[in-house]
């Protein structure tokens, strides 16, 4: 099927329609979400407007992909389903998106070790607008610009509402910005385990041992902006978040300060994130805008 396919025409547009806000939303929780970032998400305001300018050429591609992969299948099988069994066809496609939607989180899950239960429902909300719009669209129309007019319209339109929304939720403070755990020394003391076998083993008193663990260097042209190390260090929390000149961390990001004692490596502030009872300690190493950020977990 191509675009000159009426139906995966309609499909594509309605999946349109409601990328922009989707977008937005996600844009919104990277700012008020733990990103592994601070001072905000990554890219910020800068980030949306790039966004914005390159939306009108993104935008419709995105939505034959989704059609192609949730709403168009969705409503085959409805079609088939409704000769064989009671219920309006609309009924059956809304279920079957929502069943489609939700197993696409399983790929997810595999690949990117995602959790299926948090992902699932994201993909599966994603279908219920396009099969509602497509049941709209059942009436007779002119071609695709009577498809993609009121598909701007209400992508306009869930924009603005999902924008309106977001500043009435940050204002009221009904949606709150992520605050990292507030953890003390000896919270922090234990091991630590990251991806590549990273291990860091925070001892009481101020020692540590580092097990393929990356730590800041010097920046060398193209060069990893750090060097994975194996030995002792010492360590000492930080509460204030780089106040002190020597720490190299983030201001207002309470985190661990990391010195390797062995000639490997600098000094490296990892800042704290997670949850109280699930915290993490994180680095991003490299370009800002484009960082390999090392993640930390610890060992119950």
């Amino acid at each position: 099927m191509g675009w000159g396919n009426k139906r995966l025409n309609e499909a594509a547009a309605v999946c349109a329609a409601q990328l922009p806000a989707v977008g937005l939303i996600w844009w919104i929780r990277e700012q008020l979400g733990d990103d592994y970032a601070y001072g905000g998400a990554y890219g910020g305001a800068f980030g949306l407007a790039c966004l914005l300018v390159v939306a009108p050429l993104l935008v419709p591609v995105l939505g034959l992909l989704h059609a192609l992969a949730q709403v168009v299948p969705a409503e085959a099988l409805a079609r088939r389903t409704a000769r064989r069994a009671r219920g309006p066809v609309w009924a059956w496609h809304l279920g079957f998106g929502v069943l489609l939607g939700g197993a696409w989180a399983v790929p997810a899950a595999l690949l990117w070790d995602w959790s299926f239960t948090a992902t699932a429902p994201l993909p599966a909300a994603l279908g219920v607008l396009p099969v509602l719009g497509l049941g709209w669209l059942r009436r007779p129309t002119r071609g695709s610009r009577a498809v993609w007019l009121p598909s701007l319209l209400a992508s306009v339109g869930l924009f603005l509402l999902v924008f309106v929304g977001g500043v009435l939720a940050t204002v009221t403070g009904v949606v709150e910005e992520y605050e990292p755990p507030k953890l003390s020394a000896a919270q922090l003391a234990g091991e630590w385990h990251g991806s590549g076998g990273a291990v860091l083993r925070l001892r009481p008193g101020g020692e540590a041992e580092l097990t393929a663990l990356p730590a800041e260097t010097e920046p060398a042209g193209s060069a990893p902006s750090f060097a994975v190390c194996d030995g002792t260090a010492t360590w000492r929390p930080d509460a204030e978040g780089g106040h002190d000149p020597d720490a190299d961390g983030p201001e207002g990001r309470p985190g661990v300060v990391v010195r390797p004692t062995g000639g490997c490596g600098r000094q490296t502030y990892w800042r704290i994130g997670g949850t109280e009872t699930a915290p993490e300690l994180f680095v991003p190493f490299g370009d800002p805008d484009a960082p390999d950020v090392r993640i930390l977990k610890r060992v119950p």
